[in-house]
């Protein structure tokens, strides 16, 4: 999750795709120039540790960009396969 949320700090859409599980992966990814992410709070997390194959985050994301700042609040969905950990869907709230 985190290193996710860093590669949507640092504006690189390869790493996004690259974690994002086949079966979820869009084609291609616009990031938007302007937003500037400011800060990542995990406020749950369940699974995930060193023997589950599947976890949950949910999370805050604190944001700025051409209309202000904003709060991207999401329950994150991961799997792993073959020893990596894949992005497969969230819920927004």
């Amino acid at each position: 999750m985190r290193s996710r949320y860093t590669a949507f700090a640092i504006g690189d859409a390869g790493y996004l795709l690259r974690s994002w599980h086949p079966s979820t992966r869009p084609t291609s990814l616009d990031l938007d120039p302007e937003a500037r992410w400011l800060r990542l709070d995990i406020l749950t997390k369940v699974g995930g540790g060193p023997f589950d194959a599947e976890g949950v985050v949910e999370f805050e994301a604190i944001h700025r960009d051409t209309n202000g700042r904003g709060v991207l609040h999401e329950r994150s969905r991961f799997v792993r396969e073959h020893g990596h950990w894949y992005y497969v869907d969230g819920d927004l709230s």
